[in-house]
């Protein structure tokens, strides 16, 4: 039994001696490595991101002056800016004469053709098992037309209910 447990001792003597031989290099790359992260840390925000004496609307007119062509794109918008006049009271009291005929989002909605009466009927739906592993469905309630489509008056046709 001696000599059993002196061989499985002498088997583990080579792991020991890596076991040992890693022990310093993993402390030495432990402290390198907490030593490089103290080092990042150390930096200062000014030292990382400098502030210089432009403002955030120096930084913008500059980009947009880049993107334009310089100056070039520069006099172009000034000319343009010149030739502009502001629109006189009698030419937005006639702009608001046409508002009736111009299209916008409110006459898209309320178009000339209205939507005859279709009335909405509310349906619940009982909690039930769904699928083909029946997965359990909670109650719910759902919104749908009286009629399968949508039926447009014709001009001067009464649209409301009688």
């Amino acid at each position: 039994m001696n000599s059993r447990a002196a061989r499985s001792i002498t088997a583990l003597e080579p792991l020991m001696q890596q076991q040992t031989w890693t022990n310093p290099l993993l402390r030495l790359c432990t402290s390198l490595a907490c030593a490089l992260a103290l080092a990042a840390c150390s930096t200062s925000k000014e030292e990382m991101l400098p502030h210089g004496e432009a403002n955030m609307l120096d930084v913008w007119e500059r980009g947009a002056t880049s993107s334009i062509g310089n100056s070039r794109g520069r006099l172009l918008l000034d000319a343009r800016q010149t030739l502009r006049r502001p629109i006189d009271p009698q030419q937005a009291a006639s702009a608001n004469d046409q508002a009736d005929y111009t299209r916008t989002a409110s006459n898209e909605i309320h178009s000339q053709f209205k939507r005859l009466p279709n009335p909405d009927l509310v349906m619940y739906v009982f909690p039930h098992l769904a699928g083909s592993d029946p997965a359990p469905v909670p109650g719910y309630t759902t919104v749908f037309p009286f009629y399968q489509r949508v039926q447009y008056a014709m001009p001067g046709e009464r649209t409301e209910d009688y």
